[in-house]
């Protein structure tokens, strides 16, 4: 360590600025620890683990790539093909999907909360799991989806296509479901509708005896028959089966 002589020091330092020089003087071991974060590889190809983060890759085919476990946490995925790709344990919060396709692929246990997905092909999508949580998903395709326990809550879902997709256990509490299509869902668990606003949402001939969450008022909100099975205490209102132009 450095001497100083002195009132002002050998060197002509202050008291003040001797204390400020001992004190860097100090720190310098722990500054040198300091490793810069790593910066995302935008131009490396998909393969697992790929950190894609803030990247932009719209308007590419990586149609069947292996990207599991992949940080592609705000990155831009718009018209992209991402059909039959492994994204298992991916991370896509924020991310971008507006008119993607990701028909057919795994994301088991994928975070998709907070992305912007309009009209978005998810179909054949298997999700068990999956968080789609405060999603932008207007209008977007599930037919015939895995998505068991499958965490919808807070997401934008109006006109979204569910059409036998298996959404037993999946939460919608306090979705926008407006007009979205849930005729020939498959709901062979308890699926939590608490909240959400089902404004002319199609539910006819599904089978929602065992939903969590309903409310008569969201019932009546909806557009079922004869067919649709609602919980105990629910019950079909007068205007079923709606009437459409």
């Amino acid at each position: 360590m450095p001497r100083f002589v002195g009132r002002t020091g050998a060197c002509g330092l202050s008291g003040v600025a001797v204390i400020l020089l001992l004190a860097v003087w100090a720190l310098l071991p722990a500054l040198a620890a300091i490793t810069p974060a790593k910066a995302a590889d935008c131009r490396s190809q998909p393969a697992p683990g790929a950190d894609w983060q803030d990247c932009n890759k719209s308007n590419i085919v990586i149609r069947g790539a292996n990207l599991s476990g992949a940080n592609l946490t705000g990155t831009d995925l718009s018209m992209t093909d991402l059909r039959s790709t492994t994204l298992t344990n991916a991370k896509l919060q924020k991310a971008t999907l507006i008119r993607s396709s990701l028909a057919g692929a795994d994301a088991t246990g994928s975070d998709f909360s907070r992305v912007e997905a309009y009209r978005t092909s998810f179909a054949g999508i298997v999700a068990p799991g999956t968080t789609f949580s405060s999603a932008e998903l207007q209008r977007a395709d599930f037919k015939g989806a895995e998505l068991t326990n499958a965490d919808f809550e807070k997401a934008e879902l109006g006109r979204a296509d569910f059409d036998g997709a298996s959404i037993g256990g999946a939460r919608f509490a306090y979705a926008n479901l407006s007009r979205a299509q849930f005729t020939g869902a498959i709901v062979d668990a308890p699926a939590d509708f608490a909240g959400a606003f089902m404004f002319l949402t199609r539910i006819e001939g599904v089978d929602l005896s065992a939903a969590t969450g309903l409310a008569q008022a969201q019932v009546d909100l909806a557009c079922g028959d004869a067919a649709t099975r609602l919980p105990a205490g629910l019950s079909m209102p007068s205007t079923w089966p709606c009437t459409f132009d």
